[in-house]
Order: structure tokens, then sequence, then C-alpha cells
């Protein structure tokens, strides 16, 4: 029977390292989906897993556990990067940089309460263990890393550091209070202000009939004789507005329009638009109508196409020349759930869906050029992943020298991929990268990145938590990581709700953005029972996340 000895006991043996990771990450995976009170810690439990198995012994070979931790951090980070890639510029344009503004003051006040309890606590606690509080507190798994990855670095470079400090443990032992006083401080903001729940709802209702992303569809019958004669292109240049005119009957016929179709009294054209520029369009053209087209008999239908061709990644909507090539109109793309008025100068990237309009055998033709084949979106991309990887371990091994500091920062194993993986799902089109990935695959790819590490990290810290925990200052960590936490977003919640009147369900979101938080984010959700606390999360998570990857770092640097 020594095969099981040496399969459960023997830490030097792969066998039992795997075997040890399966059983880390299974159970930490089945506890997380446990909920107390209606919210549930999710692969977090992994970590709690993982430091019961490294308390009893159970600690895997030291080479293997240090690889699967610095690369499940790697593939964590990477895929976040490539899915807030695309949208990480664009967050900060509008109501978007109220939002970061918001968030990163968030940010820099957890860091001055950490400062206030160092220097309050004088040596009582290191700045590599508080730092470790602080991840916890914010619940923000990447600079955990980013900082083990500095400590790391300091040791090699034979600088500062004998020893690299368990800071995992102050993670730990912050990290549940940490997603209790997020979701607290949700509460006390909605009780301070009074808010009622039903009128916020109202107020979301109101602002998304009025997007400028959505389009809308109207029959307009052309009554206004100073158009009568004049050309689309022409009609265009007077109104001044995106919009596209997908079909016109003329008569009994239905036609597919160009720009030089002329318009004619009595027509009645099917017009995408946003909702803001119908009285725009209606005081040119005419009133709208009532009109089923689907109900005409003839040969235009309208269809969706799935752009999967990487050829097509980056192309302009006009670069295809439907109307002369195709005699297809454009009308609406979808991407990643969310509808856009087809405008000739919008960039196409891989997986977008194409409503075009027109006969079906030009439609087809149209569809084979594209790809429109499912099965081709559901392909890795391989390239790409492992470009960006060799890239942002290259980017992050650079040494940064910051005036004032004994040693170069380095953006690491979290922060350069993170960064490349930014900059590759915003621009990847333009080196024909395709950076497109299914939901499903996305999913899978940031859950086996964060499961291996927060096992690693469990593993690794488990034989000293209860002695520095439970023994030592644990209680007092846990109340740190409180104040951290509930602090700074008391102050920047009030700030948003009376100086900036944001919806409350925009404000939770931001709240649980600011602290990447997703368990904060599904209760937000579950409360507002609309979108806008997600668009509020991912509007500041990108910047977050790479503002909590860096501070971190230069925390380490500045005290460690």
């Amino acid at each position: 029977m020594d095969w099981i000895h040496n399969l459960l006991f023997a830490s030097e043996s792969v066998a039992h390292t795997v075997l040890l990771y399966s059983f880390v990450i299974a159970v930490g995976v089945y506890l997380g989906k446990i909920k107390f009170f209606g919210i549930s810690l999710g692969v977090t439990f992994v970590l709690f897993v993982g430091l019961v198995a490294g308390h009893f012994g159970f600690v895997g070979e030291k080479n293997i556990i240090h690889f699967m931790q610095e690369f499940g951090l790697i593939l964590f980070v990477y895929s976040i990067g490539l899915q807030v890639g695309p949208g990480f510029f664009s967050s900060f344009k509008k109501g978007g940089m109220t939002l970061n503004l918001l968030a990163t003051g968030i940010v820099a006040l957890n860091i001055v309460v950490v400062l206030v309890i160092y220097f309050i606590a004088n040596g009582r606690v290191s700045m590599p263990n508080l730092v470790g509080i602080l991840s916890g507190a914010v619940t923000n798994t990447p600079g955990l890393g980013a900082a083990q990855q500095t400590l790391a670095q300091l040791k090699f470079d034979g600088k500062l550091l004998g020893e690299i400090p368990e800071i995992a443990t102050g993670y730990a032992a912050a990290y549940p209070l940490g997603v209790i006083g997020i979701i607290s401080a949700m509460l006390i903001v909605r009780a301070l202000f009074k808010i009622k729940l039903d009128n916020e709802s109202k107020k979301i209702e109101e602002e998304t009939e009025a997007s400028t992303l959505k389009p809308h569809l109207v029959t307009f019958k052309v009554e206004n004789k100073l158009i009568v004669g004049k050309t689309l292109e022409e009609l265009g240049e007077l109104v001044e507005r995106n919009f596209v005119v997908s079909r016109i009957k003329k008569g009994d016929e239905v036609i597919i329009p160009n720009s030089d179709t002329i318009l004619e009294e009595g027509e009645l054209l099917l017009v995408v638009l946003s909702v803001q520029d119908e009285d725009a369009l209606k005081a040119f053209i005419g009133a709208p109508v009532e009109m089923d087209w689907d109900a005409i008999p003839g040969p235009v239908v309208s269809r969706r196409i799935v752009v999967t061709k990487p050829e097509f990644n980056g192309r302009t909507i006009g670069s295809l020349r439907l109307r002369m090539g195709y005699r297809l109109n454009a009308t609406r793309l979808n991407r990643a759930g969310v509808d856009l008025v087809a405008s000739a100068n919008l960039t196409l990237q891989i997986g977008d869906r194409l409503t075009v309009v027109g006969r079906l055998e030009d439609i087809n033709r149209l569809a084979e050029k594209l790809g429109n084949s499912l099965k081709r979106l559901n392909e890795p991309n391989m390239i790409t992943l492992f470009v960006g990887i060799f890239l942002g371990i290259i980017l992050g091994s650079i040494p940064l020298a910051i005036p004032g500091m004994s040693s170069s920062m380095k953006l690491g194993l979290a922060g350069g991929p993170l960064v490349v993986a930014i900059l590759i799902g915003r621009f990847g089109y333009k080196m024909k990268l395709v950076t497109y990935t299914s939901t499903s695959a996305s999913l899978m790819l940031r859950e086996i990145g964060i499961c291996l590490f927060l096992a690693s990290v469990g593993i690794t810290a488990g034989g000293n938590f209860v002695n520095t925990v439970v023994s030592g200052d644990g209680a007092l960590w846990v109340f740190w990581g409180f104040l951290i936490t509930i602090i700074p977003l008391l102050i920047i919640g009030t700030i948003g709700r009376w100086h900036y009147k944001l919806n409350y369900f925009t404000l939770m979101g931001l709240i649980a953005g600011s602290n990447t938080d997703p368990p904060a984010l599904a209760y937000a959700n579950k409360v507002a029972n609309n979108d806008a606390p997600s668009v509020a999360y991912s509007t500041v998570y990108p910047l977050t996340m790479f503002l909590r990857v860096l501070t971190a770092q230069i925390l380490i640097l500045i005290f460690a």
C-alpha cells in the first residue's frame, strides 16, 4: 500500500501536487457556491481551503507550486485585460470620466487609510503585510499578486529583504469582512440619503429610452415638398444626423435605396436612427406612420450576418461597399449584446453581428464573404493569447527608475500582461490579431487562472496562517481591513450622490467596480433588476484594476 501513502503524503511527487490542487480547487469552488445572507464568495473559497490544506502539512512540490501561482496569475490578469480592453479608453468619455474620477478617489483614500494605520501602529505591522490586508479589504487578487512579485524581485535583487513575508495571511484575514464592508457601504448610503429604489428605477428607464446607442426604427412618409427631388445624400447633408434609410416603398414596390436615390412625395421610408433624432427627421421628411414591412410580399428581407473571417477585423462598414457590390443596406450592428447604428465609419470586429437588408441571394453572398460561421468563433485564438503573454512578460520585466526610490519598479507578471492585454484588446485588430474570445472560453480561462493562483497562495501560506492570524494580531488585521474598506466608500459614495447626483444603482456599480468585487456586483444587480450597476462596474473596472496593481507595488517599493 506504499503507493497510496506516496500519493497522499509524498510532497515532492508531481502526482501528489496535482491531486492536492484538484482537491483544493474542487472543494473550494463547491463551498464558494454556498450563499450567506444571499451573498456567495465564489472562487475565493479556494484560498481558504488551500490555507486549511497547508496548515495540515499538505504543501506539494515547491517548484510546481511556484510555477502554478505565477502562471495562474498571468492567465487571470491577461483574460481580464482582453475583456476590458475594447472599452478601456472609451470609458473616460462623458459620464465615464466622472465615474473613473470617483473610483480613483476611492483608490487614493484606501492608500491614505493604509498609511494612517501604518504610522499609528508604529511598527506593529509591516508594510508588506499591510498591503496584503489592503488587497483583501478591497477584494483585489491581482494587487496581492503584484505585491508578491515585487517582494520576490527585491529578494532576488538582494537589496532590502532577506525573506519574503507571507502577505497572503493578511489578504485572507481581511477578505470576508471586505465583501461585507462593500455591501454595508451601499446600504449606509441608501439610508443616509433616504433613497427609494422605485424612483431610481424610473430614472434609469428614462435614461435608457434616451440612449444614443440604441437603434430606433421609424417609418416616415415623405410630405415635405422641399426635399422632393433631392437624393438621400443631400437629405443627410441637410439633417446632419446619423441615420440609415433601410427600405423605401414606392407605390407597390419595395426597393433598397442608395445615396443617389431620389425622394418622391408620398413615399414611405424605413429609417434606422437614434431616439432623440426622430423629431429632426420628422421635421425634414414628414409624419411617422405605422407600417408592417414584414407583411409586404416581395424579395426584400432582413438578416443578421456574423463577422468571423479575420481579414475583416478592423475594416469599416463603408469599405465593404455593400450598396454597389451587393445591393444591400447595413442598418444595425450588435457587439457584445449592444446594438449600434451601422454608420459607414464604424469599425468591424470579429464576433460582430451585422444586420443587412436586401435580396436573400445577395445576403447569402455577403454572408459567405464575411464568414457567418459560428463554429469558427468557437475556435480558440491561441496565437493572440501567447503573443500577448510573451509581450506582457517582456514589458513586465523592464525596470522603471523612479526618482527617490532605492529600487526600480517593474510591472511584473501581473502588471505587464494586464497592460499588453488591454492594448491588444483595443488595438489588436490593427496588427491583424484576432482578439475575439467566446464568453465561455474567456470565463474558463479566467477561472482556471484565479483558481490556480488562489490555491497556490493558500497552500503556501497555510503553514503559518493559524499562528499569525489566530494567535497574533488576526482580529486587529480584520478590523483594520474593515476600516480600509468602509471609510473611502462612505466618503466617495456621499460625494457621488450629493455632489454629482449619481443614480443609486450606478453608485452601487461604482462601489463594486472600484473594489473589483463580483459578489458585491451580484448583490447590486439583484437589488437593481437592471443593467445600470453592471455598466458602471465595467466603466471603472479597467482603470481600478490597473491602479490596484500599480499602487500595491509602489507601497512595497517605498516602505518595504
